[in-house]
C-alpha cells in the first residue's frame, strides 16, 4: 500500500513544500528539453491532477498555470522563486473563487490577463470574459478588472495573448467570423482597444482555439479540431505571417501531437521553449496485458493519466 500511494503523496507535496535543486533555478530547476517534447516538472507541476495553460513572468521568477477540477471549477495557481528557493504552489491572489483559466502576461510583465466566468459583482457565474490584474508597487496584484467592450461580449472570450505592441489576440465564436471558434485580434491604439478583427488566412470553418502570438508577430501557435490532418483529439498548429500581413494556412506540428487533445501553447519570453498541454496517456492496457486493479489505481495517481499535463520542447525544433 505504501508504494501504491507514493505518487499521490509526491503530487500532494507540491502544494506544501519547497523545491531547490541548486544554482540553475530557472524553470523549476528542471532538465532542459532537447529535440523531443518531455513532461515539464513531473510531480512538481504536472501531477495526477489536471494542469493546463501556463505563463512565466518575463524575469522567470513566477510561473502561473491553471488547475482544473471540473468543467465548472478551475483556478489559477502560482509558484514564485523567492529567497533562493521555488516556493510552494498556491492559489493566485486574484483567483480561487471563480472559474479562472488561461493566464497570460503583458510584454512588460506589469499586467496578467486571464479568462474567467466570474460576474462583475463577484456573485455567480456567466459566460467567459477576459480580465486582467495590474502589478502593484509591492509586487502584489490589483483587484481583477473586466476588459469590457469591445473585447467582451455576451459570447465566450478565451485565451488572451499579447504581442509587443499590446495587440490582444484571443479566440471566440462570433457572428461574422470564418466559422466555429476563430482567432481574433484587437489593436491597442490611443490608449484603448479597437474593434476586434478575425485573422485572415489562418482561420477555417473548423475550430481554432488557444492561440499564442509570438511577441514579434512573426508566428502564431494554436490548436484546431476536425481538420483532415487532425490525429483525432485536437492538434497543435503553427501559422506564419505573410508579407501582406495575412497569415499562412496552419501547419500541423506533427511531432508534438498525439491521438489525444494537444493544446494551450505558450513560448517562454526569450523564445527558447514551447510549453503545451496534452491529455495523452502512457502505458495503456492491451488484450495481452490488461491492467490489474492496483495498476489502474497507481496510474490514476500519477501524471500522464489522461487528465492533462504540461510538456515542453525547444522552440527551434518547431520552427525548423
Amino acid at each position: 500500500m505504501k508504494s501504491l500511494f507514493f505518487p499521490l503523496l509526491v503530487a500532494g507535496a507540491m502544494l506544501t513544500s519547497y523545491v531547490s535543486f541548486g544554482q540553475d533555478w530557472q524553470y523549476l530547476s528542471q532538465k532542459l528539453p532537447d529535440n523531443q517534447a518531455i513532461m515539464f516538472a513531473p510531480y512538481l507541476l504536472s501531477t495526477n491532477f489536471n494542469e493546463r495553460d501556463m505563463a512565466i513572468s518575463p524575469d522567470g521568477k513566477e510561473i502561473y498555470y491553471s488547475l482544473v477540477l471540473s468543467r465548472t471549477s478551475a483556478m489559477i495557481m502560482v509558484r514564485r522563486y523567492e529567497n533562493g528557493k521555488w516556493q510552494a504552489a498556491k492559489v493566485a491572489s486574484f483567483s480561487g473563487k471563480s472559474n479562472d483559466i488561461e493566464p497570460a502576461f503583458s510584454p512588460d510583465g506589469k499586467k496578467l490577463f486571464f479568462a474567467s466566468s466570474r460576474t462583475l459583482t463577484g456573485s455567480g457565474t456567466k459566460d467567459f470574459d477576459i480580465w486582467f490584474v495590474e502589478r502593484n508597487a509591492d509586487n502584489t496584484w490589483s483587484a481583477p478588472q473586466n476588459m469590457g467592450s469591445p473585447i467582451n461580449t455576451a459570447e465566450n472570450e478565451y485565451y488572451p495573448s499579447l504581442d509587443k505592441n499590446n495587440t490582444l489576440y484571443y479566440t471566440a465564436k462570433y457572428a461574422g467570423g470564418v466559422g466555429g471558434e476563430d482567432i481574433w485580434a484587437s489593436k491597442f491604439e490611443n490608449g484603448a482597444y479597437q474593434k476586434p478583427e478575425v485573422l485572415s488566412g489562418v482561420n477555417t470553418g473548423k475550430d481554432e482555439f488557444n492561440a499564442f502570438i509570438d511577441p514579434n508577430g512573426s508566428y502564431i501557435l494554436f490548436s484546431s479540431f476536425g481538420r483532415a490532418d487532425d490525429n483525432g483529439g485536437g492538434d497543435l498548429y503553427i501559422s506564419l505571417k505573410n508579407a501582406d500581413g495575412t497569415w499562412s494556412a496552419g501547419r500541423n506540428i506533427a511531432f508534438l501531437n498525439s491521438a489525444a487533445l494537444d493544446y494551450c501553447p505558450y513560448v517562454s519570453a526569450d523564445g527558447s521553449y514551447l510549453f503545451f498541454t496534452s491529455e495523452k496517456t502512457q502505458n495503456l492496457p492491451t488484450t495481452n496485458n490488461p491492467f490489474k486493479t492496483t495498476d489502474l489505481l497507481r496510474r490514476f495517481m500519477t501524471p500522464a493519466n489522461g487528465r492533462g499535463d504540461i510538456y515542453w520542447v525547444k522552440m527551434s525544433e518547431v520552427l525548423k
